[in-house]
């Protein structure tokens, strides 16, 4: 296990310094810095003492070598838009992209598990195919479209759930949530129920699949000849097997909430860091697009790296080799 972290851990380092290089030349060939933060009516010799003053006349190994130790501090300078600290920005920004994330991927997860099994118990009959049918809308349709029906229904034709922004949010130190208030949650709704659509379908298919295909092994078999009860089977034995890939599509699902939350938070004007990475391309804010790559990236690779420590605990076989080995 030990060795399997480290490997893991050395890999990781290896796919941040390649992402803080790609992240780095966004620097190099996307605008000017000076000229963004000076304008165009900057004399020459402001442009120079500037250029000075920010480390661009140095040599391209010494200007990496400074944005990667900055980087590792949190630290990527000041966003050209705002002419404020993007690290002091991410903070602002990233509770409420997390919380909306992880509401998601709680909801996917809640809804896709159960009636993924459900489809696959049931398969054949009228209702497990109505569920299937459903899900082909949840997979084809984007977010937005998703997004803006619910808009549409809930909150101007019924009126029931608000449809735009964060609602009412409590401060506990540096973090901001909007789950401790009724206005907080009421505005979550929507924007969650959108961003989980997707991962929902997506889990509750291959639940379905993995089901099927467990049920029709031979220690299933073996199960259901020593008389075990069908709850047994399914619950105790199918289904813990069905989950090991399910842990590696919901990792990963759960990066992409992350990350691909952008068009959700800007369809529902969500104060996240999807919102603010839109508004950073728009004006090509070239430290913010920085900082969105490698926090983003970051992200997956824990992920990534906690997806495959929980194959030890889900997965007997994957403990066996290891004590082989």
């Amino acid at each position: 296990m030990l060795v399997f972290i480290l490997r893991r851990l050395a890999q990781a380092v290896v796919v941040m310094l390649s992402v803080a290089f790609i992240a780095f030349m966004l620097f190099q060939y996307v605008g000017d810095p000076v000229t963004n933060l000076l304008g165009q009516d900057a004399t020459e010799e402001q442009r120079i003492a500037l250029r000075k003053d920010l480390g661009l006349d140095q040599p391209f190994p010494v200007q990496f070598a400074r944005f990667a130790g900055n980087a590792v501090q949190g630290e990527f300078g000041i966003s050209l838009r705002q002419g404020r600290k993007v690290s002091a920005l991410i903070v602002e920004r990233f509770p409420a992209t997390l919380e909306l994330a992880l509401v998601a991927g709680l909801i996917a997860l809640s809804v896709g598990i159960p009636l993924g099994v459900y489809a696959a118990l049931r398969r054949g009959k009228a209702s497990a195919q109505v569920l299937m049918t459903g899900t082909l809308f949840g997979v084809s349709l984007p977010n937005f479209v998703i997004g803006i029906v619910l808009i549409w229904v809930f909150a101007v034709e019924l009126k029931w759930l608000p449809s735009f922004g964060r609602g009412e949010v409590v401060t506990l130190g540096a973090w901001t949530t909007g789950l401790l208030t009724r206005d907080g949650l009421l505005h979550l709704i929507l924007p969650a129920v959108t961003l989980s659509a997707f991962q929902m379908t997506l889990i509750m298919r291959l639940v379905r699949a993995e089901m099927l295909e467990v049920l029709r092994t031979d220690y299933i078999r073996f199960a259901r000849a020593r008389g075990l009860t069908n709850r047994s089977v399914y619950f105790g034995h199918a289904l813990k097997n069905t989950l090991v890939p399910v842990i590696t599509i919901t990792g990963l699902q759960l990066g992409s909430l992350i990350a691909f939350a952008i068009i959700t938070e800007q369809v529902f004007q969500w104060p996240g860091m999807g919102l603010l990475f839109i508004q950073a391309v728009q004006f090509a804010d070239i430290p913010v697009m920085a900082a969105y790559l490698c926090l983003i990236s970051l992200i997956f690779v824990v992920i990534n790296l906690g997806v495959d420590l929980l194959y030890f605990a889900v997965d007997p076989r994957l403990r066996v080799e290891g004590k082989a080995h």
